[in-house]
């Protein structure tokens, strides 16, 4: 078959990359992530899940998740979903403790795809593509936006960095979570477009702020 149509190939390509990446991985399973990988069961995917708590995930698993480590995951699963709360958690599951063989870096096959929703640093996130990419394994930052409500609706904006191809072929998982998804630019790209945006809602919120005090200052009734 012949494709010219580019629209056309982009759905073929859309609907192959759906069908191959079907097991797939979920290591931090808190507030937001339990909601999103309970997306991904809907939607039918075979579904991995780790969480230092493991009580927290033990309604995934009654819907149908299997409960994992995080080396059984990255050896076992075609996309890897990462939601850790900081730097330094995304940080020692990714590379593990000096001397230790814990870090799924370790344990990840060649082809696999890594999809870190955590809010990290730029640099972080290069430097875990840069790593990634020396062993064939594809990475993507992607921090989320639209909070608990927007997990549970599946309409968060995704930003995301990386390479296009890598992009493409986890969108149609990330489809099943987030309404506007775009992908920003080069490895750390997704980050500096989450941390531009904290700054723009903190910005407007000191504003707020300060016109506030402002009215109430002048005698303004703020009712």
């Amino acid at each position: 078959m012949c494709i010219r149509d580019r629209s056309t190939w982009g759905f073929v390509l859309k609907l192959r990359m759906e069908n191959q990446l079907k097991k797939i991985g979920w290591i931090g399973t808190g507030v937001m992530g339990k909601s999103l990988c309970l997306h991904l069961l809907k939607a039918g995917y075979s579904l991995s899940v780790y969480n230092r708590t493991q009580s927290k995930a033990d309604e995934l698993i009654q819907q149908g998740a299997t409960f994992q480590s995080p080396q059984e995951i990255a050896a076992s699963c075609d996309v890897v979903f990462l939601m850790m709360g900081f730097p330094d958690d995304l940080k020692q599951t990714i590379y593990g403790n000096s001397g230790d063989n814990q870090g799924i870096i370790n344990h990840l096959r060649e082809g696999t795809f890594v999809v870190d929703h955590s809010t990290s640093s730029p640099a972080l996130a290069e430097q875990i593509y840069n790593d990634l990419k020396s062993r064939g394994v594809s990475s993507i930052d992607a921090p989320v936006s639209g909070g608990d409500v927007g997990a549970r609706n599946g309409t968060l904006a995704i930003m995301c960095g990386g390479e296009e191809k890598a992009f493409e072929a986890v969108r149609p998982i990330l489809e099943k979570y987030g309404k506007n998804i775009g992908l920003m630019g080069a490895a750390g790209a997704g980050q500096n477009t989450k941390l531009t945006n904290q700054i723009v809602i903190a910005s407007t919120l000191h504003g707020v702020v300060e016109g506030l005090i402002f009215a109430y200052k002048s005698g303004l009734n703020l009712e």
